[in-house]
């Protein structure tokens, strides 16, 4: 089912649902379903399932070479929506990513996905590899979430790269975009990132889901200049709590937010990490109260693999 639908059906009540990552690679499928597991209990409808660009390795030759190598660290998460999807029997979500796939490589995973019966996929442009200073599209690949988009919008519309025969099927995926409150990161101001999200919301995105962000009056703010720029899609919170000091510095470093003042200074007043993860927990199931009041579709939980911090928010929220 589309989470388009799904939101629908709700009929004004919040949802839950979550998002993993695919096991490392030589790892079983059951370190997800340990993830998975202990938040059943909350009838998420969707799970997404994130996607990560290759990266690389140098290999020494014995004559002093060094051979540069692609690797992914990380299992097909077609194979991982396809898993939980016979586990659960629930609408799994898969990201789309332009760095470390061509044209043809994508096209061919969204066919695969439209023969397992997936529904729904949130496209990005994914993030610079760690060896790279910023993003480099890859050779014959998209450059960007827009371009990207335009090619689930093609084949939903039939249109594919070649045309192999007169009867090609159309597609029907339920498109996601990210959004962001507190504004990308490379985007020189807020208007001219609005301006983009805007571009693919007109382009056929289907619904949005934001960035992490603490203030919910950031995100107060994000939806309602959608709503006055005709922006009328939902959009879903993207929330994580903060379990651990070094997430002071670390979160608004890789993902450029701000966490506001009374929430800084709580966890720096905190004696000991116990009580720093007592705090987060906390402040996100007021958070997540908020958004409820709000009428924030659903509540969106980044899990990072651990799901016990998930589930106690949820527990205080519902």
């Amino acid at each position: 089912m589309k989470i388009t639908d799904h939101i629908k059906n709700a009929k004004g009540k919040t949802l839950f649902s979550f998002e993993l990552l695919p096991p490392i690679k030589g790892q079983s499928i059951q370190g997800i379903f340990n993830t998975i597991d202990p938040l059943m209990e909350f009838n998420p409808p969707f799970i997404d399932v994130t996607y990560l660009r290759e990266d690389y390795i140098y290999k020494q030759h014995p004559n002093g070479l060094l051979e540069k190598i692609a690797y992914r660290k990380r299992p097909s998460t077609v194979a991982t929506c396809a898993a939980i999807m016979n586990r659960y029997k629930v609408d799994a979500v898969p990201h789309l990513i332009c760095g470390g796939f061509t044209k043809e490589e994508t096209e061919n995973a969204l066919i695969d996905l439209q023969f397992l019966g997936i529904d729904n996929v949130l496209v990005l442009r994914g993030d610079a590899r760690k060896s790279d200073s910023s993003f480099i599209p890859t050779p014959g690949g998209h450059a960007y979430a827009s371009e990207l988009l335009q090619h689930v919008v093609n084949m939903n519309q039939g249109k594919y790269l070649h045309d192999y025969m007169d009867n090609t099927e159309k597609t029907d995926f339920c498109i996601g975009i990210a959004g962001y409150p507190e504004k990308h990161f490379e985007s020189p101001n807020l208007e001219t990132d609005f301006k983009y999200l805007k571009q693919k919301v007109d382009a056929g995105a289907d619904f949005i889901v934001t960035q992490m962000f603490f203030d919910v009056d950031k995100y107060q703010a994000f939806v309602a200049k959608c709503r006055q720029n005709g922006i009328h899609i939902p959009i879903i919170p993207g929330l994580k709590p903060i379990t651990t000091s070094k997430q002071l510095v670390s979160l608004p470093k890789v993902f450029h937010l701000d966490i506001p003042l009374e929430l800084s200074e709580a966890i720096l007043a905190c004696k000991s990490e116990k009580d720093v993860k007592e705090v987060g927990i906390e402040w996100m199931i007021h958070q997540c109260k908020a958004l409820i009041a709000l009428g924030a579709p659903v509540l969106h939980f980044y899990t990072m693999g651990n799901p016990e911090p998930t589930k106690r928010i949820i527990q205080g929220v519902f």
